[in-house]
C-alpha cells in the first residue's frame, strides 16, 4: 500500500542517519544507486527526503548503509517535497542555483513559452544529471541537464 507523509521534516532524521551511514562506509552516492538500481539523481534525492524508493531499491539502501529494516519503509513513502523552508537559501552551493533561478527565471520561462506554448516543465516525469568537464579556459565546469517532460497547459 502507498502511504503518503504529512510531516515535511519526517524524513531529516533518517537523512541525516543515511549520510553518517555513508560518510563511515565511505561510500559514493553513485555506489548507493547502483544498490538501488535506480539513477544517482534520483536515489540522492531519495535518500536526502524527496522522492519515494521501491520497496527493493530501500531495502538494499538500507542494507548497504547499514541501517535497520525499519529504515527501509520511511523512504518508501510518499514524501513532502521541498528541501528549502526558509525559501533563500544559506548554503553558498545552493545559493547559486537560487541565484542562476533569479538571473535566468524569466529567460527560461519564456524561451520555454516561445517553443512550447503555455504550460509547464514538470518535475515528477523528469531527469537530472551533473558531470564535471574540463574547461577549456583551465579548471572544471558542471554541466547540469535539467530534462523535464512539457505539460500544455489544457482549458476546461
Amino acid at each position: 500500500m502507498v502511504h503518503p507523509q504529512l510531516d515535511p521534516t519526517a524524513r531529516e532524521p533518517l537523512a541525516a542517519q543515511a549520510v553518517a551511514a555513508k560518510t563511515l562506509k565511505n561510500l559514493s552516492w553513485q555506489q548507493i544507486a547502483d544498490a538501488s538500481g535506480l539513477s544517482v539523481a534520483y536515489t540522492t534525492a531519495a535518500v536526502l527526503g524527496q522522492h519515494p524508493l521501491p520497496a527493493a531499491s530501500a531495502k538494499a539502501v538500507a542494507e548497504l548503509l547499514g541501517l535497520d529494516a525499519e529504515a527501509a519503509v520511511l523512504p518508501q513513502t510518499i514524501p513532502v517535497r521541498g528541501s528549502m523552508p526558509n525559501r533563500i537559501p544559506t548554503d553558498p552551493t545552493m545559493y547559486r542555483f537560487y541565484e542562476m533561478l533569479q538571473v535566468y527565471g524569466t529567460t527560461l520561462k519564456d524561451l520555454v513559452h516561445e517553443q512550447f506554448g503555455d504550460g509547464i516543465i514538470s518535475a515528477i516525469n523528469f531527469r537530472l544529471d551533473v558531470k564535471k568537464v574540463a574547461d577549456p579556459e583551465g579548471g572544471e565546469r558542471a554541466v547540469i541537464t535539467l530534462d523535464g517532460k512539457y505539460l500544455p497547459a489544457k482549458p476546461f
